[in-house]
């Protein structure tokens, strides 16, 4: 039998399994949903043991659809939400605390210290980061000081810190592996960008001892073998690691230098590879290891913004106003014209990039009285491409080169009319490909170059496959109006917290 790699895309609201052909082909997936915790408002987290379980669960549906069994494994890729951070005890590997989401905004005022005494700079130059509390350097330093005994048993030895594919690793290995690789690494705020490694002077500042810490990796190599009696009788080597962003843009087949990706999941990651060269960002944008291959790393200049997806599962979840994703298409299709003056600005947890504003939160304006749940399916979807588009257009002053066009993925990708306006408002083409499970494929290219199934990138080029191109056709007056009205509507969301704290 030909070469079967399993990916496991652990995401932000659950964990997805595929077996995957040498050919990059789905065999066979499963997928199980997580709970997700918010115990104040700002707070979002994650039980880890959790996220394990439904590991578990989704592994065992995708081996069961793709009639593989157990020792039919050659490889395994892990892609996984970023940032998301984790402490547990090295000896039985039992988390201390809940895992602290990305989203989470529980460390804006330790980050708001660290701007205030005149660090972002430093910060920014060895990281490639702002200051915010989106990373996980701030998050470790939490629990480590609220957790009873915490900081005292980390500097003993006896605790692990990890992102989720540090904790999955440690899991599938039965503990034997504590390790990361540099797509991840770089999103921690506490990871030397240029120097690749961990930066002493930023454990320092953030207060996080260096023997918590994995060792980093190439992001294609080996990460240690999967324990059978603690993984499904699976017994293969992990050969493949990277966040989902910079997944995604490896699935994309975005390995040269100038080439861009976005990704439309719980959030936006629009993402531009720079090649050998960390470009520093003056406004917001972020520098990061996109992969790093034989000891070479790649890196890419990424906007975040936090919420965009999320924003449908808010209408369907918290509002009741749909009952699926798809259908907020139909509706949003239903006004003759346009959004009618309606914006959605879901500063849910803050807003990202271009803005960091920590303190922003959600609003709606410009409703009247005709104002329906057509135009908040509306205001939803085109609060993606709003978003994207702040972000392209800062992309493109800042790398000094214009966006021939944009890659698309993620579950909302599939929605024609975003993808439409998203091509209106860049005025560049959007290319939607035939397999949209780019994140997934990532980890699968990546984990099958590791362990030798493909030789090179070359090998992988013809897998890639255009589904469909949505060319620009709004006039640049229309464009111009329309992002106007988002501007406006941002500046009424920035701030707001500290309006209704006093």
């Amino acid at each position: 039998m030909s070469a079967r790699i399993l990916a496991i895309d652990e995401g932000t609201t659950g964990v997805r399994g595929f077996v995957i052909g040498a050919d990059a082909a789905i065999l066979g997936s499963g997928y199980r949903e997580f709970t997700q915790h918010f115990p104040q408002p700002g707070w979002v987290e994650h039980d880890a043991d959790g996220i394990w379980d439904a590991t578990l669960s989704a592994v065992r549906e995708a081996l069961d659809a793709s009639g593989t069994a157990a020792d039919e494994i050659s490889c395994v890729g892990i892609t996984n939400q970023r940032e998301t951070t984790v402490l547990w005890d090295r000896a039985d590997l039992a988390p201390i605390h809940h895992a602290i989401v990305w989203q989470d905004r529980r460390t804006s005022g330790r980050c708001d210290r660290l701007k205030s005494d005149g660090h972002a700079p430093r910060i920014r130059r060895i990281t490639g980061l702002v200051v915010d509390a989106y990373f996980s350097g701030t998050k470790a330093a939490w629990l480590l000081d609220e957790v009873e005994g915490a900081r005292a048993r980390a500097e003993a030895g006896e605790l692990a810190f990890g992102t989720i594919d540090t904790w999955l690793v440690a899991k599938l290995t039965g503990g034997r592996e504590h390790v990361t690789e540099p797509s991840n690494a770089s999103r921690t705020m506490l990871y030397d960008v240029r120097q690749g490694g961990w930066s002493d002077e930023m454990l320092d500042l953030l207060r996080v001892p260096g023997a918590v810490l994995p060792e980093v990796r190439d992001t294609a190599g080996s990460f240690g073998t999967t324990d059978p009696e603690a993984f499904l009788g699976i017994a293969a080597p992990i050969t493949g690691i990277a966040g989902d962003q910079q997944a995604a843009l490896f699935g994309q087949g975005a390995w040269a230098a100038g080439t861009s990706k976005n990704t439309y999941g719980t959030g936006s990651f629009l993402l531009l590879n720079t090649g050998g060269e960390a470009v520093d960002s003056h406004q917001g944008l972020l520098t990061s290891v996109a992969w790093q291959l034989e000891g070479e790393p790649t890196y890419a200049l990424e906007g975040a913004i936090f919420i965009t997806g999320a924003t449908v599962q808010w209408l369907r979840d918290q509002l009741g106003v749909i009952s699926s994703a798809a259908e907020t298409e139909e509706l949003a299709a239903q006004l003759p014209d346009g959004n009618e003056g309606v914006y959605l600005v879901p500063a849910f947890t803050g807003l990202g990039a271009p803005h960091w504003d920590q303190y922003a939160r959600a609003a709606i304006v410009g409703m009247t009285r005709g104002t329906d749940r057509r135009h908040l399916a509306r205001g939803a979807l085109e609060a993606m491409a709003y978003q994207v588009t702040e972000v392209a257009q800062l992309m493109e002053r800042e790398a000094k080169q214009d966006l021939q066009e944009l890659r698309v993925d993620g579950g909302a990708a599939a929605n024609d009319l975003l993808c439409q306006f998203q091509a209106d408002l860049l005025g560049a083409p959007v290319l939607r490909p035939r397999n949209a499970e780019t994140t997934v494929l990532g980890a699968a290219y990546l984990a099958g170059l590791g362990a030798g199934v493909w030789s090179s990138t070359d090998e992988l080029a013809s897998i890639w496959e255009l589904d469909r191109e949505f060319t620009p056709r709004m006039e640049r007056h229309e464009q111009r109006r329309l992002m106007e009205g988002w501007h406006a509507a941002v500046d009424r969301a920035r701030g707001w917290a500290h309006v209704i704290e006093g």
